[in-house]
C-alpha cells in the first residue's frame, strides 16, 4: 500500500500507433510501472499532443498508414518546439539500415517487434534517464554547497569534496529532487537504473559515504532519514 511518501510526479508517455490492441498492451504495461499514458492513432493526432500536452517522451510505430512514424520523427526533429522531446521508435523493421535510418532521424532509441513489457520500461527508463542528465547542465548551490555539473565537481565553502561515482549521482539526484520523499527503492531506480537488481540496503551504503562526504559545516544534515518511507534532501531542520 503506498503511502503519501510514495507520490511522485509521474512522467507522461505518448503511445503512437495505428493499432488499437498494440496501443491498449502498451498502456497497461506503462500504467502498471506508474506512468501517465496518452495514445493518438496516427501522426497528426499525435503531433497535436506533443504540442498541446507537451509528454515526456514518445512511444512511436515507425508503420503507419498516411504520415509514417519516421515522417513524423524527422518533422519533429526539424521544429524547434519540439526537437528535444525523447523519442523511441517501436517497429517491425529489424534491419540494420532501418535502424540506423530511424537513430540518424533522431530517435533516441529503437525497439524492434517482438518485445516484452520489462524490456520496454527498461529503456523507457533509460532514455528519461539520460535525458535527464543532459538536461542538468548550471551549477546548483546550496548553502555553501556548489554542484557544478559542467565541471563535474563538489566544493563546499569552497573546499574540493571528493565523491565517488555513485555518491556524485546520488547527490545529484538529491539537489534536482529537493523537498521531497522517495523509497530506497525510487532511489535505486533513478540512480542505479530500473534494469539493475540491488539490495535496497545498497542504498543506505552510500547514503552514509555521502553524508560523509560532504560533512562541512553541517551539510550532512541535509540528506535526511524520514522513518519508514526513505530519504529526503532538504534544508529544513527535521522535527525530532
Amino acid at each position: 500500500m503506498k503511502t503519501e511518501f510514495d507520490i511522485m510526479p509521474k512522467h507522461t508517455i505518448l503511445v503512437v500507433d495505428d493499432e488499437a490492441a498494440i496501443r491498449t498492451m502498451l498502456a497497461v504495461a506503462l500504467e502498471a510501472a506508474d506512468y501517465n499514458v496518452l495514445q493518438a492513432e496516427n501522426a497528426q493526432q499525435a503531433h497535436a499532443m506533443i504540442i498541446d500536452r507537451g509528454p515526456d517522451l514518445v512511444l512511436l510505430d515507425w508503420m503507419m498508414p498516411g504520415t509514417s512514424g519516421l515522417e513524423l520523427l524527422r518533422r519533429l526533429k526539424r521544429d524547434e518546439l519540439t526537437a528535444k522531446v525523447p523519442i523511441i521508435m517501436l517497429t517491425a523493421k529489424a534491419e540494420e539500415d532501418s535502424k540506423i535510418s530511424g537513430l540518424d532521424a533522431g530517435a533516441d532509441d529503437y525497439i524492434p517487434k517482438p518485445f516484452s513489457p520489462r524490456e520496454l520500461i527498461s529503456r523507457v527508463k533509460a532514455v528519461l534517464r539520460r535525458i535527464g542528465r543532459e538536461e542538468l547542465a548550471e551549477p546548483i548551490a546550496v548553502d555553501e554547497l556548489l554542484f557544478d555539473p559542467q565541471g563535474h565537481r563538489v566544493s563546499i565553502s569552497g573546499q574540493s569534496i571528493n565523491l565517488g561515482p555513485t555518491e556524485y549521482r546520488l547527490l545529484q539526484f538529491f539537489l534536482t529532487h529537493q523537498e521531497r520523499v522517495y523509497s530506497r527503492d525510487q532511489i535505486l531506480d533513478y540512480v542505479w537504473g530500473g534494469n539493475v537488481y540491488l539490495d535496497e540496503r545498497t542504498v543506505d551504503v552510500h547514503i552514509r559515504r555521502l553524508r560523509k562526504a560532504i560533512s562541512v559545516a553541517g551539510h550532512e544534515n541535509y540528506v535526511q532519514t524520514v522513518r519508514g518511507a526513505g530519504y529526503r534532501f532538504s534544508t529544513q531542520l527535521q522535527n525530532t
